[in-house]
């Protein structure tokens, strides 16, 4: 049986045990997050959308996720 390993990161604050050796966008493909109104920071770097899928979630990594909400 192979196992799954696990890294815990935060999403906004929220502690998370997610599957190792996931890539940002899939990360966000799996909670629904469309990229078109939101900025996303890892590790308090703020992430070319361009780049999302090269990198690679690691244990510990920090994530904010912002969304923009229209109004005025």
């Amino acid at each position: 049986m192979k196992k799954i390993n696990k890294v815990k990161i935060k999403i906004n604050g929220r502690k998370r045990s997610i599957n190792s050796k996931i890539s940002l966008k899939s990360l966000l493909s799996t909670n629904k997050i469309s990229l078109k109104k939101v900025a996303i920071e890892v590790n308090e770097k703020i992430i070319n959308k361009k780049m999302i899928n090269k990198i690679k979630i690691k244990n510990g990594d920090k994530i904010e996720i912002v969304h923009f909400i229209g109004g005025g």
